[in-house]
């Protein structure tokens, strides 16, 4: 049983060697830079570096940033479930009525987002 795991811890070990090795060689090879406050500057372009380091974002970008993800990750389901589906034509139609519920839950989703203002920009 044990031969059935060799292929994979030789995989294991020259990942690790060759991760280990090519920090070493980065090490050994590489120049030692001399810090300087220029150097540890951020570089804008040529500009001069104003304000904050961090900008601050408002809570609207985090939640429009939140609903793309939500609504985005339904394609995740969608496209093994339309593989499957193609498969499962006339056979059965519990597949089509559960993907239907699931999008019309998305769809709620959606329009109450769209109701709430979540996704404008705006205000």
């Amino acid at each position: 049983m044990i031969r059935e795991y060799i292929p994979v811890l030789l995989q294991i070990i020259v990942a690790v060697g060759f991760a280990a090795g090519a920090l070493i060689v980065s090490v050994l090879l590489g120049k030692s830079g001399v810090r300087t406050r220029t150097k540890d500057s951020a570089y804008e372009c040529g500009m001069v570096a104003q304000g904050e380091a961090q900008p601050r974002f408002s809570v609207k970008f985090y939640l429009v940033a939140m609903l793309f993800i939500l609504f985005d990750l339904e394609i995740v389901y969608m496209y093994p479930w339309a593989v499957v589906y193609r498969e499962a034509i006339g056979k059965s139609h519990v597949i089509l009525w559960s993907m239907l519920g699931f999008v019309s839950i998305l769809m709620a989703g959606y329009v109450y987002a769209l109701k709430k203002g979540a996704l404008d920009w705006k205000t």
